[in-house]
């Protein structure tokens, strides 16, 4: 079972984390290009809808990976894993 925790360990901490912090970085990313638009042509309703929907798809896919990100911290507590860990040299 050792060997499990540790495998499981090291996929959360190399491939999983990074994952979900690139994913959460391209909704933010989606979430203010959105209020930039929204901003920007304010004067043009067609425009304006489409910065409002990219705010609103930013958000949510948002929630969707935090969400995610708590189910994976669920996991690990089931397995007796820490919900974060240092990726080490070894």
């Amino acid at each position: 079972m050792a060997v499990l925790n540790t495998f499981l360990g090291k996929v959360v901490t190399q491939i999983i984390n990074p994952i979900i912090l690139l994913l959460a970085a391209a909704a933010f990313v989606v979430f203010l290009w959105g209020v930039f638009e929204f901003i920007a042509h304010a004067g043009d309703a067609t425009e304006r809808k489409k910065g409002k929907d990219a705010i609103l798809w930013g958000l949510v896919g948002l929630v969707i990976i935090f969400g995610a990100y708590g189910i994976i911290n669920v996991a690990l507590g089931t397995f007796n894993l820490p919900p974060i860990q240092k990726i080490t040299g070894s």
